[in-house]
């Protein structure tokens, strides 16, 4: 699928062997059981690898699979609290947000309002005030608390 007139070759082993017609290098290829491979389009004249095509194939799906293997997940963990949570709950729920952190996790926090609660909305303000301020040391909040209204 090579249009070019003139190609410039390349070999695995031996560096460059010139410029030549893609016949040319096409029957070089061949005679070793080899691929003739584009490999820069874009430059005059074109570049061309010979080599075996199916084993950097393979090769290259290795190494994107080994790449894949040593990343690590970022998720984004949610805790949700209520205006009336109790101390004990609320240690409990922190001491959650404490371990998603320090396992590399995302933690964002929720305060949930129903009802007649949403009277007192600086009662959720204060909670998330002192929770950001007992993780302070530990996280930073990377987005401020925002308020949004739901109606069920």
């Amino acid at each position: 699928m090579i249009r070019a007139k003139e190609i410039r070759v390349v070999d695995e082993e031996t560096g460059q062997l010139g410029i030549m017609t893609p016949e040319q290098a096409l029957a070089i290829a061949k005679s070793r059981d080899m691929d003739l491979v584009e490999v820069a389009s874009t430059a005059n004249p074109p570049v061309c690898r010979i080599m075996n095509y199916g084993k950097f194939q393979y090769q290259k799906s290795k190494r994107a699979h080994d790449a894949k293997k040593h990343q690590k997940q970022v998720v984004l963990k949610e805790v949700k609290f209520r205006p009336r949570t109790d101390d004990h709950d609320y240690e409990f729920k922190k001491n959650h947000i404490v371990r998603f952190l320090t396992e590399g996790n995302k933690a964002k926090a929720t305060v949930v309002f129903r009802g007649r609660e949403m009277t007192h909305q600086e009662v959720g303000r204060h909670l998330m005030d002192r929770l950001v301020a007992e993780l302070k040391e530990m996280a930073r909040s990377s987005v401020p608390p925002k308020w949004k209204a739901t109606c069920w």
